[in-house]
């Protein structure tokens, strides 16, 4: 059977205690504060295991989302949120006026928000790159770049 990485997001560091508790359940591993695991879990597809983590997790952990850690073969990673009812009675009924199921209206809606961050990213680095060529030309800003790309995190800035 396949298995699948799976990276949890925690809504609070977990405690030395809780931790220990989680990891007889299945193998985890911590980063350094104790807010994010990393679980390999077998099932068949992808969205079982997200599904089969947060089964076995019970209420041990306190989760905020569970993502696939690599993309699938259509290169998305896959999001297990468990809204609380009011939320999910909202998304259901914006999802109903929408006449899409709550899955793809949600899926639509985190496509348009990445969209509009991208565009709105693009446009303030497109402002900032204009500010500096005021300043400077072109060869010096892409001479500044190249080296502030390839430093190290030890070196001094020039």
């Amino acid at each position: 059977m396949p298995r699948y990485a799976l990276d949890i997001t925690l809504t609070r560091p977990l405690t030395p205690a809780e931790l220990h508790r989680a990891t007889r359940t299945m193998p985890l591993a911590a980063n350094h504060d104790a807010t994010h695991l990393l679980a390999v879990v077998p099932a068949k597809t992808p969205g079982k295991a997200l599904t089969r983590l947060r089964r076995q997790t019970g209420g041990l952990l306190p989760i905020d989302v569970i993502t696939t850690h690599y993309p699938d073969a259509d290169g998305k990673i896959l999001l297990n949120v468990d809204f609380p009812p009011a939320t999910h009675a909202v998304l259901q009924a914006a999802a109903d006026s929408a006449g899409q199921p709550p899955r793809l209206f949600l899926e639509l809606a985190l496509h348009r928000s990445l969209a509009r961050h991208a565009g709105e990213e693009t446009e303030r680095l497109d402002h900032a790159v204009h500010n500096l060529l005021a300043h400077t030309t072109a060869p010096h800003l892409l001479a500044a770049v190249g080296r502030a790309l390839t430093r190290t995190s030890g070196d001094t800035p020039c």
